[in-house]
């Protein structure tokens, strides 16, 4: 590896390609409904005519910027930009609620960079290494990894464990609906041949997110978000900085799972911030504050969801298996190149591979001021605008992003349906998350499943498929603790009064 690769990257054009992708890709991933891999994929075709390490160095500034940008409207309107974003809302749209929108949004910037720079990192030095692990996961660990993140979104309905469990088993009836994954049945369609798609997972995460924020921004005539004294207090960069500091370790963390999740091919953002926030929540001496605007979740999850950026990048350019659905469409514009994935392409194509390594660095790097920035402008528009305008600002865009999806306008009618079931559920204390995660991670489970126990019926030993290989043991193990951890959370808190009022009186 030569330091000539970075001073390509560092190019005139190569950095301006790497501004413009990171500033379009935050704008992109801030509107609901516009995620990512819909960015990467509009501005595929613009590549065709760069060199490739150019076109390569835009698509992750795009993919970069993207991912991050989710978390604007995560905090500010509590609706996920992208599905990586989910749990930002956690603790994210409560800090707004209390005038720390502007805080919020630094420490996503902060911890976006951190995660983007480790992944990246890890992209350009363990690459080979970290994608045979990778290999190692066959259909019956991608089961036990779904159901993995099925139990730690349902832990994390904090004092309602068993709605959450509802809304997950929701979800997954969700995700049923239309032609199996595997085996082509048709499900729950009801004679509709628009249903054969299933339900779209970005038109039911803007439904069960936007639409109650719009009910009850209509409903009530409470202010949006509470400016707090005075005007907004600009970047709070000092203030963020030592939150991030005092949570050194949870950044770090954070972002080693996030890049650990995304070599596996399919799991993507929204379960490494998941994973990542349970962690965190559990390691953290503050964890009774977590879904009521603790800075560490923000920390958390947006370290986490930014590091699978280059972390997704390691199967990808090694073994050519997609890590995440963008790294599936950069994987199609490499081979319009011409460019074979693999092993080779970092002995064969070098100065492709580590050019265009060290150009999403460096947008990583640019996502420090461009997020300071635009975050800010983004922040005092929302509490600026009335809600006369907010509210059918956010609609307009709902209904046009969730078109846009398949250009399908039984999506917006889907979205909307599922809007107002979230906004009833709501009213009964259950949470859109568990629903959704059940919706992303139903495929996934029901893949494993069926593949595992077709093999292992093969073979004549369901039993052994399921629960006789180390990483599956491993992962149950995971998930045993995951579904435990809340119940025996609440028994030692029922039993602290009982404890001190036993000591009182003697």
């Amino acid at each position: 590896m030569s330091w000539g690769f970075l001073f390509a990257a560092l190019t005139p054009f190569n950095f301006l390609l790497a501004f413009v992708g990171v500033t379009a890709g935050i704008v992109i991933g801030a509107l609901p409904g516009l995620s990512a891999t819909m960015a990467v994929a509009v501005l595929v075709p613009v590549t065709f005519g760069m060199e490739p390490a150019s076109g390569l160095i835009m698509l992750g500034a795009i993919y970069t910027g993207a991912i991050y940008g989710g978390a604007y409207s995560a905090i500010l309107v509590n609706t996920p930009g992208t599905p990586s974003a989910i749990a930002t809302t956690f603790d994210g749209f409560p800090m707004a609620k209390r005038g720390d929108g502007d805080l919020a949004v630094t420490l996503a910037t902060i911890s976006s960079v951190v995660g983007g720079l480790v992944g990246a990192l890890a992209l350009l030095t363990l690459a080979p290494t970290l994608a045979t692990i990778a290999l190692k996961f066959g259909s019956v660990e991608y089961f036990w990894l779904a159901v993995f993140g099925l139990t730690l979104i349902s832990a994390l309905s904090e004092g309602a464990t068993l709605k959450g469990f509802i809304g997950a088993a929701f979800g997954l009836l969700l995700s049923t609906v239309g032609v199996a994954v595997v085996g082509g049945d048709v499900r729950y369609t009801f004679g509709s041949s628009v249903m054969l798609g299933g339900v779209e997972i970005i038109s039911a995460l803007i439904g069960l997110y936007c639409i109650p924020v719009l009910i009850d921004l209509v409903a009530t005539p409470d202010p949006h978000l509470n400016v707090g004294e005075g005007r907004p207090r600009g970047f709070r960069l000092r203030e963020a900085m030592g939150l991030a500091l005092r949570s050194k370790l949870n950044l770090v963390r954070s972002a080693v799972i996030g890049t650990i999740v995304a070599i596996l091919p399919g799991a993507g953002g929204s379960i490494a911030s998941l994973v990542s926030y349970t962690e965190a929540r559990r390691a953290s001496p503050r964890r009774e504050n977590f879904g009521k605007g603790e800075p560490d979740g923000i920390l958390a999850t947006e370290s986490a969801n930014n590091a699978t950026v280059g972390g997704g990048f390691i199967p990808t350019l090694v073994l050519g298996i997609p890590g995440t659905p963008p790294d599936a469409v950069i994987l199609g514009a490499l081979l319009v190149q011409g460019i074979r994935t693999g092993p080779e392409l970092f002995n064969e194509n070098a100065a492709i591979s580590y050019t265009f390594i060290f150009g999403l660095l460096i947008a990583t790097l640019l996502l420090f001021p461009l997020g300071l920035v635009i975050g800010r402008y983004a922040y005092q528009s929302i509490i600026t605008i009335p809600k006369a305008i907010l509210a059918p600002t956010i609609a307009f865009m709902t209904v046009i992003g969730t078109y846009a999806i398949r250009n399908n306008t039984w999506d917006v009618l889907i979205m909307l349906v599922l809007g107002v079931i979230g906004w009833f559920l709501s009213r009964g204390g259950f949470k859109p998350s568990p629903i959704v995660l059940g919706l992303i991670l139903g495929p996934i489970a029901e893949q494993g499943f069926v593949q595992g126990y077709l093999i292992g019926n093969a073979r004549g030993a369901v039993f052994e498929t399921f629960f006789g290989r180390p990483i599956s043991m491993v992962i149950i193990a995971l998930i045993v603790v995951a579904t435990l951890y809340p119940l025996i959370a609440a028994l030692r808190r029922r039993g602290r009064p009982l404890r001190e009022g036993i000591a009182n009186d003697d």
